[in-house]
Order: C-alpha cells, then sequence, then structure tokens
C-alpha cells in the first residue's frame, strides 16, 4: 500500500507512535509518505520506502496567524495526487483531520476517492478538542472519517461521552518496538549516576501541568527520607523551572538531574529502578510503556488509560491523582526489597510483550485494507 502519515513531527506521543508506525510499515514493504511541517523527530533514517514532504506555509501580511490548516490540506491534495496513495492516515484530530477532509473533497473533484483514517491520540479530545472553539470541528472531522481509532479503551469511552460521533471507533493501542526498548548493559552509566548504588527513579515527560512534574518531585523526597536514591527527569517545558526550584526547596537538588530532550531515552530507562508518572490525565502512557519494556516498573496515577497498562500490585501501582503519600508509599514497597523489586521488573517486561509492535502493526494494516475496500464499493 501508499500510505500517507500526517502528524505532529514532535517528542510528543501522537508523533512517536505516527512516526514508529510508519517507520515500521515501511520496513514492512509498503510505501510511507509522511506529511508535516517539519521532518518528524524519529524520523532519522533513510529507507527506500520513507518519503516527507515538508508543509510550506505562505506569510502574508493580512494574517495574524499562518492559516497550516489551508497549506496541509493542498499539501495532502499534491501528495495524493502526484504520488497516487492508497490511503491517507492523519494522527491527532486537529486541525489534521479537517484538514483531510477539505482535501477528500477536492480531490474528488478530480475523481479521486481518498480513504481517510483519524487517530484519536489524547488531548485532542480530553483537553484541545473539548474547548468550545473546536468542539464542533472536531465532531465534524471525526463523523467525516471512513476509519477511527483510538489508542485506549478509555479515550474511546471519553469521545462518545463527549461528542456526538456516529462512527464506530476501533481501539488499537500504543505499540514497542522490543528490539530498540529493551534492557541494555550500562553498568558503568548506573555507577556515574548512582556510585553509592542507590535506587534511581525516572520521569519522562513534555513537562506541561497535566503531567504534574512538581508531584514526581515531592515522591522522590519521600522516598529518599526511606531509602537512598537517585532522581532523573527527563524531558523538557514549561513547568520545568517549577520542578526544578520546588528541588531546591525540598532540599533534593544535589540528587535530581534534570537532563533535557534525549533522543537514546532507552539508554537512561536502561538504568533505572523505577518509572513515575503522576499525571493528570494519560490516554495510554506510552512513556510508560517504553519503561515496562526495559524491565521498569511503574507507579502512576489511575488516570486514562493508564489503569490497562499498568497492572495494579503486578507491574506497579496505581494511586489517586495528587496522592503523592500513597505513590511514595507503593514505591517504597517496590525498592525496599531486591526480590520484590525483581519480579516487579519481570512483570513489567512480559506485560510490555503484550504490546510490541509485531502484535500491533498487523491491526493497522487489515484496518487500512477494510477502509480501502468499504470506501471504493461505497
Amino acid at each position: 500500500m501508499k500510505i500517507g502519515i500526517v502528524c505532529y513531527p514532535t517528542f510528543g506521543g501522537s508523533g512517536v507512535v505516527a512516526t514508529e508506525l510508519g517507520k515500521a510499515l515501511a520496513a514492512h514493504g509498503h510505501q510511507i509518505h509522511f506529511i508535516t511541517y517539519s521532518q518528524p523527530a524519529r524520523l532519522d533514517f533513510f529507507s527506500e520506502n520513507l518519503f516527507y514532504h515538508e508543509v510550506t506555509i505562505s506569510k502574508y501580511p493580512l494574517f495574524d496567524f499562518p492559516p497550516y490548516e489551508l497549506a496541509l490540506a493542498s499539501k495532502l491534495v499534491d501528495v495524493v495526487r502526484f504520488e497516487q496513495l492508497d490511503i491517507l492516515h492523519v494522527h491527532y484530530a486537529i486541525p489534521h483531520a479537517s484538514a483531510a477532509f477539505m482535501a477528500k473533497q477536492i480531490l474528488a473533484t478530480y475523481n479521486i476517492k481518498i480513504p481517510v483514517v483519524t487517530t484519536l491520540h489524547g488531548t485532542d479530545i480530553t483537553l484541545v478538542g473539548k474547548d468550545a472553539s473546536y468542539s464542533p470541528v472536531v465532531t465534524f472531522s471525526i463523523n467525516q472519517s471512513d476509519g477511527v481509532t483510538a489508542v485506549s479503551q478509555n479515550l474511546k469511552a471519553e469521545t462518545l461521552n463527549h461528542f456526538d460521533i456516529h462512527r464506530e471507533i476501533r481501539v488499537i493501542p500504543n505499540f514497542i518496538d522490543l528490539a530498540r526498548f529493551s534492557l541494555k548493559p550500562r553498568q558503568h552509566f548506573k555507577q556515574a549516576i548512582a556510585p553509592g548504588d542507590e535506587r534511581i527513579l525516572v520521569h519522562t515527560s513534555n513537562f506541561r501541568k497535566v503531567k504534574r512534574t512538581t508531584d514526581v518531585i515531592r515522591i522522590f523526597k519521600k522516598v529518599k527520607e526511606r531509602i537512598p536514591s537517585k532522581l532523573l527527569m527527563v524531558g523538557d517545558g514549561p513547568e520545568r523551572t517549577h520542578a526544578e526550584q520546588l528541588s531546591r526547596e525540598l532540599g533534593v537538588a544535589d540528587d535530581v538531574r534534570f537532563l533535557g530532550k534525549q533522543d537514546a531515552i532507552e539508554e537512561i530507562l536502561s538504568v533505572s529502578d523505577l518509572f513515575l508518572i503522576p499525571s493528570g490525565s494519560e490516554s495510554f502512557g506510552l512513556a510508560a510503556l517504553e519503561a515496562m519494556a526495559c524491565k521498569v516498573p511503574i507507579i502512576s496515577s489511575n488516570t486514562g488509560g493508564l489503569p490497562e497498562l499498568n497492572h495494579n500490585g503486578v507491574t506497579g501501582y496505581l494511586s489517586e491523582i495528587g496522592d503523592v503519600d500513597d505513590m511514595a508509599a507503593n514505591a517504597i514497597h517496590i525498592l525496599e526489597d531486591n526480590d520484590r523489586l525483581e519480579q516487579f521488573k519481570e512483570a513489567a517486561l512480559n506485560r510490555a510483550k503484550d504490546f510490541q509492535l509485531a502484535n500491533i502493526m498487523p491491526l493497522y494494516e487489515q484496518y487500512y485494507q477494510e477502509v480501502i475496500a468499504e470506501v471504493a464499493s461505497a
């Protein structure tokens, strides 16, 4: 198949999933065309089946804000026509689904029927989509898609609860490439981080308010009072300054390292003992899955799709949002006993195997074929 993939080219979950899916599909023999405003962060190697088409935006003085949706729709029309794509797969509803609808209508004037699959990732529904400014467009765009997927049962339920959706929503979960995300022998790195054989806790995110990064610092302080520990904070964003300041105020700054954005996150996870994800909202929890694949148990909130991934008392523990005391107590329970920690690590890896790429990619391939056949027969 010739597949067009539209996504945000960033380190965020939807962009990562879209890029990794495209790379896997290309390796499986499909021709993949990425269409976005800059090269996706993880599109970092050459393949004969991978293509990138940049969306350029004209900057006219008339516009206070560049009309990206219009530029994207025009680019989609161009790529579909001249590359003869079989299907478009747009990740994140805003503005990709509405731009795809516009492109589809334009292509119809050329007697081209292009199927469109929209994948809902989370904040496009739970946060941005609920905004009254966008809700009608989100609802319309989802209903006009030829196929719709969501990354968790919870996100599907949220979508149906908050929007008047008439389309079937197929749940296809996020996935992990176990060839990349696996425990690596990095003892020298671990010794450098924790020379006293301290436990290493880790958090990765985009440091937005919803990630509750200051809760991570508070949890760590309580753990450190009981168990010698270090904390690695991976990523960057608006809440980083607050988290850094809080670590100083709580007297733990010397044991917290802010590493910024990192490409080789699996290297850091390989030296970690526990992953903290106390988010206020998570449609799936891709960062947690990456940790689990590297044999790192999870301390998480019980929001969104996290309970579908993190099995309470098996792969880690779930707590109410904001319950720092419970999260810290659960973390201490896992970390204080070597045998218990190893049991949680093994269980985390076994759970991650359920989401390995080889299990999930065929679900997308099958869905593409269903949607293409349905549009062709309409």
